[in-house]
């Protein structure tokens, strides 16, 4: 079962804001919320918050079953483009340069692993550590 959080509006640079997204895509829950925590880049607490809604999110749906013995993982993480907003910066000579003032929105979604993928999960770290 999974669980959907969205971020919209958010005004930082969406390049910016897809390093972050990089970083945590495919990871476990708990590890992504500790990679979050100490990661210096601004959009990291945003995207941090946006987890534990998207975590609320998902017990909300499953009330029944316990966050720790449901294995879960970040399936999917994407950064769009949101609205820009365009300003004049004052330029020698009386012109003007064209500041763009971007935005993006954030989506996220978590859902947990069967017993197949934490298999493969475990044999690729054992090859990672060979």
């Amino acid at each position: 079962m999974e669980a959907v959080a969205r971020l919209n509006n958010v005004p930082t640079s969406p390049r910016k804001m897809r390093l972050v997204a990089g970083l945590i895509r495919g990871k476990s829950v708990s590890r992504a919320l500790g990679l979050l925590k100490f990661e210096p880049n601004a959009g990291a607490a945003r995207i941090e918050k946006l987890l534990l809604s998207a975590l609320s999110n998902w017990q909300q749906k499953n009330e029944d079953a316990r966050i720790e013995d449901a294995n879960l993982y970040i399936k999917e993480i994407f950064v769009n483009e949101g609205k820009m907003l365009k300003r004049l910066r004052p330029a020698p000579q009386g012109r003007g340069y064209r500041i763009r003032k971007r935005s993006n929105h954030v989506t996220l979604i978590i859902d947990s692993m069967t017993e197949d993928q934490v298999e493969q999960q475990s044999k690729k770290s054992k090859k990672a550590n060979k």
